[in-house]
């Protein structure tokens, strides 16, 4: 099996995308038959060369989770190097689909919360897309970092069973 390059993408890649490259990294080391580089990036040059946001860290750690991470930003590069791009919110989506080279570079695009077994017949561009955002939890509690790595965590299986299927995993 060939290896796939799965990519994370928020704002700053400090919060989400960073927590939802911890999980996936994690989770697939489960698959024997899975072999997936993870990384993740912003949309944002706000905290290029920093870590995670403390936060984040913390709670996908207590989780169990292990991972290392330097944000950086989403170049339309990316599209050459990745198999799939999934991002966190719809302004990620529209930013990540403007740099897009083809079509076929745009087809890699979807949101994370899209593989969510409750929310996978929402189509991105319908009235109901919001439903697929997983809310920036930025310098708010601890409470609303758990309730992003749940929406993650949900996501990643979902993710994960769609590989497997395809992929007779």
């Amino acid at each position: 099996m060939s290896r796939l390059s799965v990519t994370m993408v928020c704002l700053g890649n400090i919060c989400r995308s960073p927590m939802a490259a911890a999980v996936l990294s994690n989770k697939v080391k489960a698959f024997e038959n899975l072999d997936i580089q993870v990384s993740s990036s912003g949309t944002s040059e706000w905290h290029i060369g920093q870590g995670p946001h403390p936060t984040s860290k913390k709670v996908w750690e207590k989780a169990g989770y292990q991972y290392d991470h330097v944000a950086s930003q989403f170049k339309s590069n990316d599209y050459f190097m990745h198999d799939y791009i999934l991002v966190m919110d719809s302004s990620n989506y529209e930013n990540v689909l403007s740099l897009a080279p083809s079509d076929d570079a745009r087809e890699k695009v979807f949101y994370l919360r899209s593989f969510d077994p409750a929310l996978k017949n929402i189509h991105p561009l319908s009235s109901d897309y919001f439903k697929l955002e997983v809310p920036d939890p930025y310098n708010q509690s601890e409470d609303a970092y758990l309730r992003v790595l749940t929406m993650i965590e949900s996501a990643v299986d979902g993710f994960i069973k769609h590989l497997t299927q395809d992929r007779g995993a």
